[in-house]
């Protein structure tokens, strides 16, 4: 059996670079070499591609740095791959599929699935219009309120009217939403540039603190209750995990409660009723669908007693060791390797039905 080309992308222009990094070394020791040639393709923080030459096991030890080499991927159709510099000339690089391990914008966003589009290269993942959907928080809420999924009362905001109507949008957030609330850039993952604002005072610099990371701004009544995620798996048939729930010591499952703090546990399977983990799983299925969502997906809800509300759906969850979405397969009786096999499969699935 020929080997499949895999070109796993990590890194990139994101506020989750570190975290892509620590995702894609879980993902390439998942990979069964015997299935596999993998092509380890490291995006810089500004914007620059170099593959990876060296030992599986410097990957996993995230040393990259002293075995790489200029590459780009190549939007020619023709090439279906990537181009690597030997020398003052570009060498064609085939690629059978691309894994994009990146968190965030310029990778989650819809548009390195641009970029695959052009190449004519499959890919694991959602397609253009559902990453962008799905990225943006304040068009996912509007897809959630189309279908009925109940939510979090929310407000939207431009950058640019925070200098000249902080008073007014203050006021207007106090009087429709109310203290405390949270602070959110539209289109940002794991909890970057998110605040939690308990009066005028911090809304503003939690504002503030938005707008550094988007032009648009979304400011959510806060909602109490129990963190609870859902993994889902497939294209046009896809199915649903059970349910795992975070904890945390923090005010909210900020990025350090996510990555760095010793305190946060991840529970799987999560103790709830067994009809509210079915409506979980019911409501994780129908906005992954609607979006039009493929290969994976993790939705998160908030679940007070018996009440589910909706918060958000991530289309390239983390494969970090504290990530939910591998642990949720594995309660489910899949090993890593196995679903890494399973992606692949669906990338290479979604190409033959276009």
């Amino acid at each position: 059996m020929d080997k499949k080309v895999i070109a796993v992308l990590f890194g990139g222009v994101s506020g989750e670079h570190e975290v892509s990094k620590l995702s894609a070394a879980n993902i390439i020791a998942a990979m069964d070499e015997d299935k596999y040639f993998i092509l380890p393709i490291y995006i810089t923080k500004d914007g620059r591609w170099f593959l990876y030459d060296g030992a599986k096991e410097n990957i996993k030890n995230l040393q990259w740095e002293k075995f790489a080499t200029p590459v780009v991927l190549s939007p020619d159709a023709a090439h279906r791959g990537i181009l690597r510099l030997v020398g003052d000339k570009f060498r064609i690089l085939h690629v059978d599929v691309v894994f994009p391990v990146l968190h965030g914008r310029n990778g989650e966003d819809g548009t390195i699935q641009g970029l695959l589009e052009l190449a004519r290269i499959p890919y694991v993942g959602s397609g253009v219009a559902a990453s962008a959907i799905c990225m943006d928080k304040i068009h996912t809420n509007m897809l959630a309120e189309k279908i009925g999924l109940k939510q979090a009362r929310y407000l939207v905001f431009d950058k640019k009217d925070l200098d000249n109507n902080i008073d007014e949008i203050a006021k207007k957030i106090r009087y429709e939403l109310k203290y405390p609330c949270f602070v959110k850039p539209a289109s940002t993952g794991s909890s970057v540039g998110i605040s939690k604002a308990r009066n005028k005072k911090e809304l503003a610099l939690a504002l503030a603190e938005a707008a550094k990371h988007d032009d648009s701004i979304i400011v959510e009544q806060m909602m109490a209750g129990r963190e609870i995620e859902c993994a889902v798996l497939g294209n046009e048939t896809s199915q649903a995990s059970g349910v795992g729930e975070i904890t945390y010591e923090t005010e909210f499952y900020c990025y350090d409660a996510k990555y760095t703090s010793n305190t946060s546990r991840t529970i799987v399977p999560a103790n709830l009723p067994t009809h509210v983990v079915e409506q979980i799983r019911e409501q994780s299925l129908a906005i992954y669908r609607t979006a039009g969502c493929r290969g994976l997906a993790r939705v998160d809800f908030f679940v007070n007693d018996e009440d589910v509300i909706f918060n958000e759906i991530n289309t390239m969850p983390g494969f970090t060791n504290i990530s939910m979405f591998p642990m949720l397969w594995r309660e489910a009786g899949m090993t890593d390797a196995q679903l890494v096999d399973k992606l692949i499969e669906l990338a290479t699935e979604q190409q033959n039905e276009q």
